[in-house]
């Protein structure tokens, strides 16, 4: 089975960079004094991005997860896995 529907490599490596971006604004803000109103709506933007990164990684595991079961007749260890999963991210 090769159908893959849920975020691709290459998508979730572009919002890994984005939060970088972010990341990277909120510091440049800092070191320039800037206000405290801009620094929180980027902070705001790399919490936003964080989570987005993180729904679309989850949803990468859960995609993967259920392959192998379906591929490997173990649903029983995909299940633990997307608890797992489920548990470092919530």
């Amino acid at each position: 089975m090769t159908h893959r529907t849920g975020p691709t490599y290459d998508d979730i490596a572009q919002r890994l960079a984005r939060i970088a971006g972010h990341a990277a604004s909120l510091k440049r803000l800092w070191e320039e004094g800037r206000d405290g109103d801009e620094m929180l709506t980027q902070i705001a933007a790399v919490r936003a991005a964080l989570d987005q990164a993180g729904r679309a990684i989850l949803e990468h595991q859960i995609e993967h997860a259920v392959i192998e079961a379906v591929e490997h007749g173990d649903p029983e260890r995909a299940i633990k896995d997307l608890k797992q999963a489920l548990d470092r991210f919530i």
